[in-house]
């Protein structure tokens, strides 16, 4: 049990991953697509914060003692970078599901896909006539 507890944020990355993932491959609502994109981002940063913390580690400064364990602040930096790049990626999205609803009057991927066929369908049968 005690295996388990040391170890509850891989599990916790693993719960959010999965629900995030989820919501991205099951949901037609393009917003809630993006909220499980976010979800699925920030269990990768706790991730990576995670691999990046030793126990007892101190910050990388060298003092010159041989016996001195020091954490990897690369990991978190990279995070810093992950987080800005998160924040783009879902302005965009956001901005693109706007561009979407105004041009076809929804958000929902079942009634674009439908909204679509129906145009094309219509097209084929006047280039037929």
């Amino acid at each position: 049990m005690s295996e388990i507890a040391a170890h509850w944020n891989y599990y916790l990355v693993i719960i959010l991953m999965m629900l995030g993932f989820y919501a991205v491959i099951a949901r037609g609502n393009m917003v809630k697509k993006m909220v499980g994109l976010n979800i699925f981002q920030t269990s990768v940063f706790m991730l990576y914060i995670s691999v990046g913390k030793i126990d007892g580690g101190t910050a990388p400064i060298l003092t010159g003692d041989p016996a001195s364990v020091y954490s990897n602040p690369l990991p978190h930096v990279l995070i810093l970078t992950a987080i800005v790049v998160g924040v783009a990626t879902t302005a965009l999205g956001l901005a693109l599901t706007v561009r979407i609803n105004k041009a076809y009057g929804s958000i929902n991927e079942d009634e674009i896909s439908a909204s679509d066929l129906v145009e094309y369908h219509e097209k084929y049968h006047e280039d037929k006539k």
